[in-house]
């Protein structure tokens, strides 16, 4: 073996295993997650706890979802993401198993707010997608992270029908425990992603970054204009999709539609957010990423506009969850790719996850104001318009950003 070797480019096949666990994972997090606006109506039956009520425990789980996410990426920068995703899978197991156990609004804001949504943050995005982006060459890392966020998208296609068949087969508290189940096969996928990331080399370290301490890199990010900017966009897309994710079914059960429907129009946003994601990860590498994100939010306020404007059929409903599934989560690539453009991979998790807290406090409003507004007005009108306003600063707020050009993946190999 020559000198030189530990600096070599690892084999392209060689960051696959860490690459696949990563997205089985997220499949996993995010499926359990994103279904559970299905579980609003059935658990207030159940408890008899109003819309609003629910809403607020689902609220704090948004924000702790996002919350704990730099805390964990942090961890993880620090020590290695292995433990972090163990001890997050115990907590998920343990949220979704307690909560039928519980009838009052703070039972369900420990259960599903606090327990398992930490659990789910600490197997989600900043800690994922930091844990591969120091093994990945640089010119792939913008495709790795779509194929994760894919994984999170497949997982709401896969548990949205699943959790809908078994509420009507058994009842919500046999979904909650089959979620349960679920959130076990999380423990071994930590396996291949336990190694703490290694610090320079050509393919994964930025020299600079390297050289500084977390608290240094904190203080030069939170002075960059570029990555407030992220914030205000992520905060947006957190506002909008926890409010879609949460109220949803509500929106189409006001239409006189069954839950199926609904099942379905989760269902059909997660496939659409696989291709959605993939194509994100891709443009990424070919476009600047601040115009990927602002022509997503400004799609959001078009697609919000025909929906508001067209006949409330399972149709409208399908093709508006499958048009919104092209950047339900795809946002989420460009924004992890933007962060490590500006600040190298150092700190990603760390960085990446203060975004995401700005996501969720966002996803925190989006859930307990749509409860609000449906408590109040009996409908959601007034939160669609809002989605509207929302999604256009999101879009002008991405603008600004200073980006580089990227360079071509061909031209990154043949320098390299």
């Amino acid at each position: 073996m020559s000198p030189t070797s530990p600096t070599a480019p690892p084999k392209p096949a060689s960051y696959w295993p860490l690459l696949l666990a990563a997205t089985a994972m997220l499949l996993i997090t995010m499926g359990i997650r994103q279904s559970q606006g299905l579980l609003v109506k059935p658990i207030g039956r159940s408890t008899g706890l109003g819309i609003a009520e629910i809403s607020f425990a689902l609220a704090i789980g948004q924000f702790v979802w996002g919350a704990v996410q730099p805390l964990f990426g942090a961890l993880a920068d620090q020590r290695g993401p292995g433990r972090v995703l163990v001890f997050g899978g115990l907590l998920l197991v343990a949220g979704m198993a307690l909560t039928p156990f519980v009838s009052s609004q703070w039972g369900l804001t420990v259960t599903l707010g606090v327990l398992g949504a930490a659990g789910a943050g600490a197997g989600s995005f900043s800690v994922l997608i930091g844990a591969t982006a120091q093994r990945i060459p640089a010119e792939k890392r913008s495709m790795a992270a779509g194929v994760i966020n894919a994984g999170g998208s497949m997982g709401q296609f896969l548990f949205a029908p699943l959790v809908q068949a078994v509420i009507a087969a058994a009842g919500w508290m046999a979904a909650m425990w089959t979620l349960a189940v679920a959130a076990l096969a999380t423990l071994p996928l930590a396996w291949p992603l336990r190694r703490r990331r290694e610090r320079a080399t050509a393919v994964a370290a930025n020299a600079a970054a390297d050289g500084i301490g977390l608290r240094e890199q904190l203080r030069i990010a939170l002075r960059n204009p570029s990555y407030w900017m992220l914030h205000v966009g992520f905060f947006t897309c957190g506002f909008h999709i926890a409010f879609l994710v949460t109220h949803l079914p509500g929106e189409i059960a006001l239409c006189g539609l069954s839950d199926n429907v609904s099942a379905m129009a989760l269902g059909l946003i997660g496939l659409f957010n696989v291709a959605g994601s993939l194509a994100a990860g891709w443009l990424g590498q070919r476009w600047r990423m601040k115009y990927l994100l602002a022509g997503m939010y400004a799609s959001r306020a078009a697609l919000i506009a025909i929906y508001l404007l067209s006949p409330p059929t399972p149709l409208t409903f399908y093709l508006f969850a499958a048009g919104l599934g092209v950047t339900w989560l795809a946002t989420v690539p460009p924004t992890a790719g933007l962060v490590g453009k500006l600040f190298g991979p150092r700190y990603l998790g760390t960085l990446f996850g203060l975004t995401l807290l700005s996501h969720q406090i966002g996803g925190f409003f989006g859930a307990w104001l749509g409860g609000l507004a449906m408590a109040k007005f009996g409908d959601y009108t007034w939160m669609w318009y809002a989605d509207i306003v929302l999604a256009l600063l999101a879009a002008a707020a991405n603008l600004p950003i200073r980006e580089a050009r990227p360079v071509a993946p061909g031209l990154a190999a043949a320098k390299a």
